[in-house]
């Protein structure tokens, strides 16, 4: 089995409502899986959260939002691989 990340989008994003400095929000992705010789395509909507600095653009916000999705996608792959 082979899980790719094909696709990675900011779906929205929103200062928390009580914590001063994180945004939370939606990140899309897309992911591929090669099963017995079959491609299937997987999308989920994750929910994520990042602490930024006063002043931060809106692409780096949405940076850091794909980044910790990124992340979160990495240890889905880890724990759904075979043992050796």
């Amino acid at each position: 089995m082979t899980l790719e990340l094909i696709d990675i989008a900011v779906q929205d994003s929103q200062s928390h409502p009580r914590l001063a400095g994180r945004v939370t929000g939606h990140v899309r992705a897309v992911l591929s899986e090669m099963l017995d010789g079959r491609e299937q395509t997987h999308e989920l909507s994750i929910p994520v959260w990042a602490d930024i600095a006063d002043g931060t653009s809106q692409s780096d916000i949405d940076l850091a939002l794909m980044l910790k999705a990124a992340k979160i996608v990495a240890r889905l792959k880890l724990s759904l691989q075979s043992p050796p």
